[in-house]
C-alpha cells in the first residue's frame, strides 16, 4: 500500500478515507457551506494538503451522487494534483440543474480523489506513425449513437 503525507488544515475534517474494500476513490469534504446556483460554479476547500510521491497524481472525480441526484460536476474533471503541490486540496464544482440550486454543508462529501502512478514522457518527434486498425478514426467513429453526425465537424475530422 502507498503512504502519502496528508496535513489537515483544519482539525475537524477527516482524512480522506474509502468507503469499501477495493474502491478506487477516497471521499473529499468541503470545509464551508455552499449554495451553488444553477449554471454557477464554486471552488471548495477540502481543509487538507498531500505530498504525492514523485511518479503519482491525484485525480479529483465527482461523486456520482451528487451527478445523480443534483446534476453536480466537477468543471475540470478531473482535476490534477502534481507531486509537488503542496497547498490545499480545493474542488471546483458546477451546478449543472437548470432550475435548483445545490445546498452544500461544510463536512459534506463533494468530490473523490484517486491516486494513480503517473509516467514521465520522453516524446520522439516523426515524420509519420505506424499503422494501426483503428487509424484516424475518433469521436463516434466506432458507433454507439444513431446521430453519428458531430455539430461543425467535417468529413475527416
Amino acid at each position: 500500500m502507498l503512504e502519502v503525507s496528508v496535513t489537515r488544515l483544519d482539525p475537524d475534517v477527516p482524512l480522506p478515507s474509502y468507503a469499501h474494500a477495493g474502491d478506487a476513490g477516497c471521499d473529499l469534504v468541503t470545509t464551508v457551506d455552499a449554495e451553488v446556483g444553477p449554471g454557477e460554479r464554486v471552488v471548495l476547500p477540502t481543509g487538507i494538503s498531500l505530498a504525492l510521491p514523485e511518479g503519482y497524481a491525484a485525480f479529483v472525480h465527482p461523486r456520482s451522487g451528487l451527478a445523480a441526484h443534483h446534476g453536480v460536476g466537477i468543471v475540470n474533471s478531473p482535476g490534477t494534483i502534481d507531486a509537488g503541490y503542496r497547498g490545499e486540496v480545493k474542488v471546483i464544482l458546477v451546478n449543472h440543474d437548470r432550475s435548483e440550486p445545490v445546498h452544500l454543508r461544510r463536512l459534506d462529501r463533494v468530490a473523490q480523489l484517486v491516486v494513480q502512478r503517473v509516467e514521465q514522457v520522453a516524446w520522439r518527434e516523426t515524420v509519420a506513425l505506424p499503422e494501426s486498425s483503428r487509424g484516424d478514426g475518433g469521436h463516434g467513429s466506432t458507433g454507439g449513437h444513431s446521430a453519428g453526425h458531430i455539430p461543425g465537424q467535417t468529413e475527416g475530422g
